[in-house]
Parts: structure tokens; sequence; C-alpha cells
């Protein structure tokens, strides 16, 4: 719809009619008469003819004093309301991106899938029911990064967690990087309250800050961390000499998963397969709820310039008009 920021501006309409009926005319300058000796000199087609040449500059005049009005009111075209988060709470995903992740441990459909994989379809629902949540993505290997800064755009959030890829950044684990970086970027926010969910399927192997020092610091900071342990027990596989099983999660280090969640006030959770893994971001949704409270805002388009740019060019075909009947 239409909205007018500054309606009131449109009292200066009959502004012209004001001036014209308070402020005198000038007076005409008395000139030596021309004295003609024949009437019919002057056809009579072009004395009638005069009035109207001189009638539609004015209307052209009106209808540009018109529109620079409603351009001085600021029309704006407002959007479809769109709901705001109020509930100032900062979450940060971080997602391990090292090569143990391509393990195909998991299925989706009854299709086995990597662990990467099954993180991402079962985020991508989390991460859209998060309205009223400031949500950002770390994603680290052997260095973490940051994808994705605080934001209240979840789509965009689950548009770079479905486009990372494994190895992404490195081979290796660094989780303390992971968790240092998450400390940084949100120590200094605003914020009821700060959260960290940390997926990985092994144990430290890289970085420069150790995974319990970093959880200390992150302590400290009232950062609350939810750790989860990512990969089957015993998986079956093939080989030349038969099937036998095998544990695809013997690299995970639940101990320290465990330490870094119980030094946060958080928790640590085991994702054996993607049921489970659902299970624990519905859980994490009634740990840390979505605030019920919305505010919508309504985004806005200026419209201004079209009415101004035709009043100016009307105004300035009245005013080449007048040069040249002149």
């Amino acid at each position: 719809m239409i909205h007018f920021e500054w309606p009131w501006l449109i009292g200066f309409l009959p502004l012209p009619l004001l001036i014209y009926w308070l402020v005198p005319a000038n007076m005409p300058v008395e000139q030596a008469a021309l004295k003609v000796p024949f009437l019919d000199d002057f056809s009579e087609g072009e004395t009638r003819a005069a009035p109207q040449t001189k009638r539609w500059p004015l209307l052209l005049a009106v209808c540009a004093w018109f529109l620079l009005v409603v351009a001085g009111t600021r029309p704006q075209w407002l959007g479809e309301p769109i709901e705001q988060a109020v509930s100032g709470r900062d979450l940060m995903l971080a997602v391990d991106l090292s090569g143990s992740m391509e393990e195909q441990d998991f299925s989706i459909n009854n299709q086995r899938v990597d662990r990467l994989t099954a993180i991402k379809w079962v985020a991508g629902d989390f991460i859209k029911r998060r309205v009223g949540d400031r949500l950002g993505l770390i994603l680290f290997g052997t260095q973490a990064y940051l994808q994705t800064p605080l934001t209240f755009d979840r789509k965009t959030v689950a548009t770079l967690l479905n486009e990372s890829a494994i190895g992404l950044a490195g081979d290796n684990t660094a989780i303390g990087d992971a968790i240092g970086l998450a400390v940084k970027r949100l120590k200094n926010q605003q914020s009821n309250s700060r959260v960290l969910i940390l997926l990985t399927d092994g144990a430290n192997t890289a970085g420069e800050v150790s995974p319990l020092k970093a959880a200390e610091l992150a302590a400290e900071n009232q950062l609350k961390i939810y750790t989860i342990g990512v990969g089957a027990d015993e998986m079956l596989v093939r080989s030349f000499f038969g099937t036998h099983k095998v544990n695809p999660s013997r690299d995970l280090d639940e101990k320290t998963l465990t330490a870094i969640s119980d030094k946060t006030r958080g928790r640590y959770f085991r994702a054996r397969d993607t049921d489970e893994l659902n299970k624990i971001y519905q859980l994490l949704d009634q740990l840390e709820p979505v605030e019920k409270d919305k505010q919508y805002f309504r985004p806005r388009s200026e419209l201004y310039y079209w009415p101004l740019s035709l009043a100016l060019f009307i105004a300035g075909g009245v005013c080449w008009s007048r040069v040249k009947l002149s």
C-alpha cells in the first residue's frame, strides 16, 4: 500500500492562489501606443487563437505544482509485514568440516549419507525455527572461520551452511579455536543470552587454543556451550574377508566435549543417527525456547522521485515554450 510520510504538506496546494489573491500585481509600464492604420491587417483567426495559446502553459504549471507537492509529502510503498525478533539471544553454530565428516554412517530416507549431509538436513529445520534469535555460523577444520556473522536472516545462514563442504577448512579438527572464535564474536554483544552449539565427530587435533582453556574463557564471558558428538557407534563394513563391525566414532573425544559443556553450564549430546540428531535439536528448542512475543516491521520503498521527476520535466517544458513564444 502507498503511505505518505508527511501528508500535512498537501496543505501547500492552494499556495499559488493565495499569492495571486494577496500579493498585488505589478502595474504595466506605459509605453507608446502602436497605431495601426487598417484593422484588416490583423486576421480574425489569429485574434481568437491568442487566448487559447496562453491557457495550456497555465494548466501544465498547475500540474507541475501538484506533482511537486505530492513529492514533498514523501510517498512510500509499504511492503508486507515482516516478523522481527525481540528475544535478545545470540546463537552461534560451529560445524566440523574435517576429513572424518565424510564417513557415511548416517541415513536419510534409507539412503547412506555422510555426517555433514545429515547435519545440514536436520539443522536446516532447526535454523528455520529460531525466530527471535540472531544466528551466526562458524566452520572449522584445521582452522576456524566465521562464515556468517550474527544476523536475523535465517535464510542466509541456512544457505551458507548448505554450501559448506568437507575439507573446506582443512582435514584436522580445531575445537578450541572454534570456541575461541565464538567467544571473540559474542563477548561484546549486548544480549540476554549467548549460546554456542558445537558439532564435531572427533578430538581436538589442531589449533592454538586447547578446548578446555577455550571453555574457561567462554564461561567467563557467559557463553553457554552445547556440544554434540556426531557418529555411529558401530558400522558394518564389507571387505575381502567378509563383513565385520567397526566403530567409526573411535576418535570421538566425549570426555572433553562433556567437560566443555559442564564448564559453561551447557549439555553434551550424542547423535548416532539422524533420528537422535533431530531429537537433540528439538530438545535444544526446549532448553533455549524461542521468544513468543513478536514484533513486525514493514519494508519501505521511496516513491517521491517519480512525481518529482515528472514535475521537473513539465516545468522544463513550460519554460521552453515560454522562451519559444517570446
